[in-house]
């Protein structure tokens, strides 16, 4: 549900360029970067969640407002021409969602002039999307699950589930952009309840 809520508020953010660009003729153009696939994004209901963000703003597709969808399929490689592709259509907005950080930065690399609203599991300033949390600056903004952090409480509750373990395997997603830190963390965490840490 709070990711829900996350990608309802990235839609009221991408929002605010189009009201300063409403007065043109053509419709603008809302350009939407995602790492995974339509159905993806409507079996979890976050597309739903982002339009119905967007209506509560006053904006329709297909009404007054268009949405230029670039979908990678879980092809990661594929996101900087994606991205490029929005750029070329001159989009007001870039909606950079659904994969996390590699999204969110080929978004940032293929323009500094377009603003580009980003939803993140991770650190933003740590890689590198906005100079801080409370001054972004730039053309890049956007909300965090701050995932990261919640590493050593994951621990903390499987040891309370199941405390006769004593080796824990810790899976790490190899598109991540801070697979270093996320093992640190757990690794701190590991070592403060006394098991052994595997990672893969």
């Amino acid at each position: 549900m709070r990711r829900r809520k996350f990608i309802a508020g990235a839609a009221s953010a991408a929002a605010w360029p189009l009201a300063a660009r409403g007065q043109q003729a053509a419709l603008p153009i809302i350009g939407y970067l995602n790492g995974g696939s339509s159905e993806i994004e409507r079996a979890f209901g976050t597309l739903g969640t982002f339009r119905q963000g967007l209506s509560e703003q006053g904006y329709f597709e297909g009404r007054n407002v268009e949405i230029s969808y670039q979908w990678a399929a879980m092809q990661f490689d594929r996101l900087p021409e994606l991205a490029a592709n929005l750029v070329r259509r001159r989009v007001s907005v870039i909606v950079a969602t659904g994969g996390g950080t590699p999204v969110a930065l080929a978004a940032k690399s293929a323009t500094a002039m377009i603003p580009i609203v980003f939803a993140v599991g991770t650190d933003p300033v740590g890689v590198g999307l906005v100079a801080s949390l409370n001054r972004p600056g730039g053309n890049v903004t956007g909300v965090t699950f701050l995932a990261q952090s919640l590493t050593a409480k994951r621990l903390e509750l499987l040891h309370e589930v199941a405390p006769a373990a004593t080796s824990i395997a810790f899976l790490v997603d190899p598109i991540n952009y801070q697979p270093g830190a996320q093992i640190k963390d757990a690794q701190d965490a590991a070592d403060a309840l006394g098991r052994a840490l595997g990672d893969f």
